[in-house]
């Protein structure tokens, strides 16, 4: 039996999925590469007939992601398991590191690490998270306020699903984030401080989940109120904690759909840009007196104008 399952769901894009195969099978040594073919309608079962060492399950009835990858969970046969989108990869050795620290540590349930974020044309532009130190250990708070695990950096227990649960369908963007919620409430969670993957970023237009921030984070709004909060530990929780971490949620989505505003706007769509900033306000009012929401769209105005300041500056941003 495989030691770690790599579910790969792909729909209609196989240009690129050649390359994530490859790096999932070279991310270890004990590895089944899972390709759920989610009613593509182009020459993507060709593409997938053609790869060495995959196991291909192709789906009629387009079940988007999450569903597409539930039907991988489904279909695997090992103990741990791990997402990667078609146009994303693995790093070389990086699911035997983390493998290892399941493999040491029955208590935690989920091990994750950082990504290395590259723009469309494959040069890396940054790492997710960035922040000094990821979090470990309980971090069920921390996930309540931000989702700082890149989907395919994390592999977890196969047997946490039997508690928390599969992919929630129904959360189109956000599956993953839910996913890792639920995990928290009852594992620890443990880190790899170094890049495991790498996140092709996505772009407006592009397809991607991750392109469409503001209805995500709608998304995720109503998820925290109505999901999230209601949750048995959230619950049982005293009011201050559960008050503090409402009010940092909504901070930190502001400032999450803040940044995507400034982007639009550079790209140059300023209708858009004005309806996101809108959302921030009703978010966090605090930001309408912000200076740092002047600094950040004035940012992605000069970019919009062309200024090489405006691009320099605003990549710390995005």
């Amino acid at each position: 039996m495989p030691k770690v399952s790599v579910i790969i769901a792909t729909h209609s894009r196989p240009n690129l999925l050649a390359r994530a195969v490859e790096s999932a099978q070279l991310a270890g040594d004990d590895v089944e590469v899972i390709v759920v073919d989610d009613a593509s309608t182009d020459e993507t079962a060709e593409v997938c007939s053609k790869l060495p060492g995959i196991r291909y399950v192709r789906v009629d009835r387009n079940q988007r992601v999450a569903g597409a990858r539930n039907i991988g969970i489904l279909s695997s046969a090992s103990e741990y398991i791990t997402f990667l989108d078609d146009d994303d990869s693995r790093l070389p050795g990086s699911l035997d590191a983390q493998t290892a620290i399941l493999d040491s540590h029955p208590d935690v349930g989920l091990v994750y690490g950082r990504a290395l974020v590259a723009n469309h044309q494959g040069e890396v532009i940054g790492k997710y998270p960035d922040m000094p130190a990821c979090p470990e250990g309980d971090v069920f708070w921390d996930l309540l306020v931000s989702n700082f695990i890149c989907c395919h950096t994390a592999v977890f227990r196969k047997s946490c699903l039997l508690r928390v649960g599969i992919l929630d369908a129904g959360l189109p963007g956000i599956d993953d984030w839910d996913l890792w919620v639920r995990i928290s409430e009852l594992y620890r969670v443990a880190v790899i401080d170094t890049p495991v993957s790498v996140w092709r970023r996505g772009t407006a237009g592009s397809g991607q989940g991750s392109s469409n921030v503001a209805k995500m984070v709608s998304m995720a709004v109503d998820t925290h109120l109505n999901k999230w909060m209601r949750l048995p530990r959230a619950v049982e929780a005293p009011s201050e904690i559960r008050g503090e971490v409402q009010h940092k949620f909504r901070d930190s989505q502001a400032s999450f759909l803040l940044t995507d505003a400034a982007v639009t706007l550079a790209a140059g769509s300023s209708r858009k840009a004005i309806s996101k900033l809108l959302k921030v306000f009703r978010l966090n009012r605090k930001y309408i007196t912000r200076l740092y929401t002047l600094k950040v769209m004035g940012l992605g105005l000069m970019f919009k104008l062309g200024f090489s300041r405006g691009r320099i500056a605003l990549g710390n941003y995005v």
